[in-house]
């Protein structure tokens, strides 16, 4: 149960600021912007709210990647779809925000794994000092 109240932290603190921001620019007659920021807060939500995967130290970390990419591909990829961010008039459309939702994605998961690392090793040698 602590990892769902950690989620649900991390997601709502960037949903909630993300939402405050576009109920601003509602109220500014931005409605496209404030779309825009809603959808991003929903997405931020996700995001926080499954970060908490790689923290369950019973599955293996190639278990924790699959099973955030699904949950990522079932929240986020159709948040993108359905937040009028895209043009998805083809299929082709819809494929060019996937493959952008996977680009971004790996880059990412890329990012954070180099920067656990650097930091793991940091802590690492200060505990060894």
């Amino acid at each position: 149960m602590n990892l769902l109240k950690r989620g649900l932290i991390r997601g709502s603190i960037p949903f909630m600021i993300l939402t405050i921001i576009s109920i601003l620019l509602t109220f500014q007659e931005s409605t496209a912007p404030a779309n825009d920021y809603f959808s991003l807060g929903v997405i931020a939500f996700f995001l926080g709210f499954t970060s908490v995967i790689y923290e369950i130290q019973q599955w293996r970390f190639l278990k924790q990647i699959i099973v955030h990419y699904l949950v990522m591909l079932v929240t986020v990829f159709p948040t993108l779809l359905l937040s009028g961010m895209y043009s998805i008039d083809s299929f082709e459309e819809v494929i060019s925000v996937y493959v952008l939702f996977n680009k971004v994605g790996l880059f990412l998961f890329l990012i954070t794994y180099l920067i656990s690392k650097w930091r793991n090793r940091v802590y690492m040698r200060a505990h060894n000092q």
